[in-house]
């Protein structure tokens, strides 16, 4: 099976970064400092226009969780569409109710958008908050999710190991693992052999520095010391460290 690298980007300049350096696969958001959320339409469309990755749209309307009120919920089936039909490759989400579990129709009316484009389905880290993650897992193969990318509960990936190889060994020939949260190119190939997947997902962040981030008495930072006058994107170095480590393999 051929190892993957997803890339995760924040913006054009990000996807144009990973690309260049070496990146088949990203999942494009804006805002990566709350998590992720849904990228502007412009961005998708230059990263299509200007380069061949595979780019996955994360679709979430705003930070903190992912249980999601009506009107939140009609923004982000709007947004699905306009991203299937400005060629996104798959879609991002997750969709919970107030007690942890899959909210399955609205998760059902997101796999309907993607699938009538022939779109990859991805069920993002909102499993991490999931009180089962079998019966969640089973319930999303039942539903046709393509992907979950999880860190297995915990954390960092590293730390969930033992629960995403249960996932893998269990379940990697109905549904497609992805393992993110803190991976980098001294970890990936170790989460790779110790769980059996074959797919990583990494930011592979560095900080760049805008000195009008903060002036008098006034800041915009959302990083701490010693970031507070920086903001974070993908390193070409660190894509081309990780892809070039998992290719040795």
């Amino acid at each position: 099976m051929e190892k993957i690298v997803e890339v995760c980007c924040g913006s054009y300049e990000d996807a144009w970064n990973a690309f260049q350096a070496g990146a088949k696969r990203i999942e494009l958001n804006s805002a990566l400092h709350l998590g992720g959320l849904t990228p502007s339409l412009a961005t998708l469309i230059l990263t299509k226009k200007n380069t061949n990755l595979k780019v996955i749209t994360m679709i979430r309307p705003r930070g903190a969780g992912f249980h999601y009120t009506d009107k939140e919920f009609e923004v982000m089936k709007a947004d699905a569409q306009i991203m299937m039909e400005n060629h996104a490759d798959g879609i991002a989400f997750g969709c919970l109710d107030e007690n942890g579990n899959i909210n399955i129709s609205q998760t059902r009316e997101m796999i309907d958008i993607v699938k009538r484009y022939n779109g990859e389905v991805v069920f993002h880290r909102a499993f991490d908050c999931v009180k089962d993650p079998y019966s969640t897992i089973e319930q999303l193969i039942e539903l046709g999710v393509d992907r979950v990318l999880t860190s297995g509960l915990e954390n960092k990936a590293i730390e969930g190991k033992k629960l995403i190889k249960n996932l893998q060994e269990r379940y990697g020939k109905d549904i497609e693992i992805l393992a993110g949260s803190g991976i980098n190119a001294s970890n990936a190939l170790e989460i790779m052999k110790d769980t059996g997947i074959y797919q990583v997902h990494s930011s592979c962040k560095e900080w760049i520095n805008d000195p009008t981030t903060a002036c008098h008495h006034v800041s915009y930072s959302y990083a701490e010391n010693p970031h507070e006058l920086d903001y974070d994107v993908v390193s070409r170095q660190l894509v081309k460290q990780i892809v070039n480590t998992v290719k040795k393999k």
